[in-house]
């Protein structure tokens, strides 16, 4: 399977999720392309089998400019989206934390819940990481 990981990271934790994301899907057998939105030249989205997006929430629940560029720049809906996102709760409570990632998968009707992170994927989130990739992929092969 053809995976995009594309990722908007600032402070280094969606960009840790990222990487965490693709070397698991990596070890389960996908050939892996990551995409750092907003540095990387534009990608062809019609070429992956399934696209992942990863975003921090900005300034009170909103998604990062560059991450609404990129959606732009896509130009379409893509069906075989996942998003995850990184955050924390001690800035705006439950109700802002990634919120952006929420939005992206609402956006892009994604079948599949977002998965939310918070700050850092490191200790007990790794396992979420891998929980949530692995309802991800059982659902892809289940309905290929």
């Amino acid at each position: 399977m053809r995976c995009l990981i594309a990722y908007l990271s600032y402070s280094g934790n969606t960009k840790e999720a990222a990487e965490s994301v693709a070397d698991y899907l990596a070890a389960d057998g996908s050939e892996v392309y990551m995409h750092r939105i907003g540095i990387d030249a534009p990608v062809d989205v019609s070429r992956y089998d399934l696209i992942f997006i990863g975003t921090f929430t900005w300034d009170r629940g909103a998604t990062p400019d560059e991450v609404k560029d990129f959606v732009l720049e896509v130009g379409y809906k893509p069906s075989n989206v996942a998003v995850f996102g990184t955050g924390d709760t001690q800035f705006g409570g439950e109700a802002l934390y990634c919120k952006a990632a929420e939005k992206l998968a609402h956006f892009y009707k994604s079948r599949w819940p977002c998965l939310k992170i918070e700050q850092s994927p490191r200790g007990s989130q790794e396992q979420l990481i891998q929980e949530w990739l692995e309802g991800v992929l059982y659902d892809v092969r289940s309905f290929a």
